[in-house]
């Protein structure tokens, strides 16, 4: 058995193509949907990061804007600015682009978005809505898998869920959104004993841990749904990109598997552009 590609490009297409469209009506009602981007320093990945946030951005008509900064700005500037970008307006989403310089304390950053702008979905109050069940802002990457097994018509009600990691960016809301739909999920991360035994019950199995190839194929339940959030780029000349899971040998056990790069990924960025729309339709409706 080879495991059915779960195609991120593709279904980011066509989602971006409805978005495209609810940001039209609302910029006809006077609402253009707006994200700001704060980048601080000079990370290679986040700039490039960045810069596919802006140029997604325009394909789907949202105003953007982009705050750069050098690494050794005060902290104080940078939340200067979330304070003038919360009472902007025309801002309906604000980003701050991890990881910070060390000089920050990046709770305390995330902390200042204003709850109904942070469409990361990283604010204490947003996290808590989630926990309950009511979110304002799911966290872009665990929506962005939900997307993709909608899609494909997989329901979660009963199923066996092992999400390996538990970062605030993606374990922890990923655990919340699949127990939201009746799946019964186990939390697996740097402390568990004998991962395998835990990986190998899995009907659906999310893998966010950055650790390249870290799960193989022998440890996934034959016909299993494997979603691999990693990114990661191999030492080597090429500098090759691969997940958290050995693809070769996982797509020969799995029923499907999202590659890297061009499964989850891409439908971060989109899910980021459907936060912005759903809070300048939110605006437009007070």
């Amino acid at each position: 058995m080879t495991a059915k590609i779960l195609d991120g490009n593709a279904l980011s297409a066509k989602l971006r193509e409805s978005l495209r469209q609810r940001a039209a009506e609302l910029a006809a009602q006077g609402f253009q949907p707006g994200l700001a981007v704060i980048l601080v320093g000079e990370n290679p990945a986040s700039q490039v990061y960045v810069r596919n946030k802006i140029k997604a951005c325009e394909a789907v008509g949202v105003y953007s804007e982009k705050y750069e900064f050098a690494a050794d700005i005060s902290p104080e500037e940078v939340l200067g600015m979330i304070a003038a970008l919360n009472a902007d307006p025309a801002i309906h989403g604000i980003l701050v682009q991890l990881p910070l310089p060390p000089q920050f304390d990046e709770d305390e950053v995330l902390e200042a978005v204003s709850p109904e702008k942070d469409v990361d979905g990283f604010h204490a109050e947003n996290v808590g809505l989630l926990a309950q069940g009511n979110p304002r802002f799911i966290s872009c990457t665990p929506y962005g898998v939900m997307e993709m097994l909608s899609a494909e018509g997989i329901s979660l009600r009963g199923k066996e869920a092992v999400v390996v990691g538990r970062s605030n960016i993606v374990g922890k809301p990923m655990t919340l959104l699949l127990i939201g739909a009746s799946a019964t999920v186990t939390v697996c991360h740097s402390q568990t004993k004998d991962l395998a035994f835990h990986t190998r019950r899995a009907d659906v199995l999310v893998a966010a841990v950055g650790k390249p190839k870290m799960i193989t194929g022998d440890m996934i339940k034959p016909g299993a749904v494997v979603i691999d959030v990693g990114i990661n780029r191999l030492r080597g000349p090429d500098g090759k990109l691969c997940g958290d899971v050995d693809f070769e040998s996982a797509k020969e056990v799995a029923s499907l598997i999202t590659p890297v790069p061009g499964g989850v990924g891409p439908m971060t960025i989109t899910m980021l552009l459907a936060n912005t729309i759903e809070s300048a339709d939110r605006a437009s409706a007070k």
